[in-house]
């Protein structure tokens, strides 16, 4: 009987990974922070390219406080997680898609205090979605899962605090029978697998080393990646970036399957893979390195692909298209590199009217085109091409930190102040 129950497990698991690979089965959902293959790429390709306050805004709807997570879509509804600071609540909170009418809200108070930095307000954790049920994580106050009505299902609260100078940010992944987090950063670091129907944990990785950042020593790492899954040859692995490490994980059980050196003690990218190869990219001048997946045990001498000591801060998350790695820096700038040799194709500064070109989203592509948004309230369009090709710079002079999320040919933009739909 348990090896029955195993083998549907994996087999529910495997269906949710050629999901995964196959962004045609979501249709036109957006349904976790970077999207149905989680790493930023939409199949959507007749997108708005340029827009305004006024031109091609579908609707906008204004938001009771101030947020930086990114919306999820999935069919007629709009998700997004919101805090409001002064009364403790955060909240999950759906639109309808079509008009930006509010259906419903649901949440929790939490009034203790955490430990954040004033950019990051609480709920900055993106929602996920896979039709039947969203998924909140709404940092110390718990792990909270709602029907698409908004009905509770279940909670978490036993996790414990999210405690670090900085805050927290990462957001649920969900996958098969499972929803994947990594509960941090601070000194409790875990990658948990939970049951998705019941909340209950499946497995989870301490992972040893975390600092909150706060003291006379000021140890500053921590990790507010998000896993991401990927059939890789005949098995999945679930790749993780860690301060000092890349990694990855099987799925179904939690075991470390490989491990690489060469990660810096920040890591607020999220990995990327193509063709064989995981993107690997630490934060405030870190280090950058590709590791060819598949591996056993530590490779550091037999799968580095390449390693860059020092890169561009960075805190969004690039992608790859025809073997170029894409990424927009913190400082504004778009840099293109070789996927295989990490040698730089070209770096391009992108400024628009905005008051700041500072740069915290993450890219989103379409076809051969990526689309960004900065903390200016300026989004840009341009080519993923060898060749830089700015095609838009389109502004909506309000902060934006979250990342521009694509259903059924419209964008879907969260800033300070409101909630945009763009669409032609």
């Amino acid at each position: 009987m348990k090896r029955f129950k195993h083998l549907w497990t994996a087999c529910l698991l495997t269906a949710a990974l050629c999901s995964i690979a196959s962004p045609q089965v979501f249709g036109a959902n957006w349904p976790m922070w970077r999207g149905p293959t989680n790493d930023g790429t939409t199949e959507e390709t007749d997108l708005p390219v340029k827009w305004s306050t006024t031109e091609n805004v579908k609707w906008k709807v204004s938001l009771p406080d101030r947020g930086n997570s990114t919306p999820v879509v999935w069919g007629d509804k709009v998700f997004l997680t919101q805090p409001i600071e002064r009364e403790g609540k955060r909240l999950l909170i759906c639109f309808d898609k079509k008009t930006g009418n509010k259906l419903w809200e649901s949440g929790t108070t939490y009034k203790e205090a955490e430990l954040t930095h004033p950019t990051n307000p609480y709920c900055s954790a993106s929602p996920a979605t896979d039709g039947e049920r969203v998924v909140a994580f709404f940092g110390s106050a718990g792990v909270f899962c709602y029907d698409m009505q908004g009905k509770e299902l279940w909670k978490r609260t036993d996790l414990g605090r999210q405690h670090h100078i900085w805050g927290n940010g990462t957001s649920p992944v969900i996958a098969g029978d499972r929803i994947f987090l990594n509960f941090g950063p601070g000194e409790k670091t875990v990658l948990y697998a939970f049951d998705k129907k019941t909340g209950k944990t499946l497995w989870e990785h301490n992972e040893p080393g975390g600092a909150s950042g706060e003291g006379a020593g000021k140890k500053w790492l921590g990790s507010w990646s998000d896993p991401l899954l990927r059939k890789v040859d005949n098995r999945y692995e679930l790749f993780m970036t860690y301060p000092g490490r890349a990694c990855a994980f099987d799925p179904m059980s939690g075991k470390e399957l490989w491990t690489c050196d060469g990660m810096t003690q920040l890591v607020y990218n999220s990995p990327v893979y193509a063709d064989g190869l995981m993107v690997a990219v630490s934060s405030y001048g870190g280090s950058g390195m590709v590791v060819k997946a598949g591996g056993d045990g530590n490779v550091t001498s037999t799968h580095r692909v390449w390693h860059l000591p020092k890169v561009q801060q960075r805190i969004g998350s690039g992608v790859v298209h025809e073997g170029l790695y894409y990424i927009l820096t913190d400082g504004g700038i778009a840099e293109c590199r070789d996927l295989k040799t990490g040698e730089m194709v070209w770096n391009e500064r992108l400024k628009g009217p905005g008051l700041t070109g500072q740069n915290w989203s993450s890219l989103v592509r379409s076809g051969d085109k990526l689309y960004a948004a900065n903390q200016g309230g300026d989004c840009f369009v341009f080519k993923a091409s060898p060749k830089f090709e700015l095609l838009e710079t389109n502004s909506l002079g309000e902060k934006i930190i979250g990342s521009i999320a694509v259903s059924d040919g419209l964008l879907f933009i969260r800033s300070y102040q409101n909630l945009w739909c763009i669409g032609k």
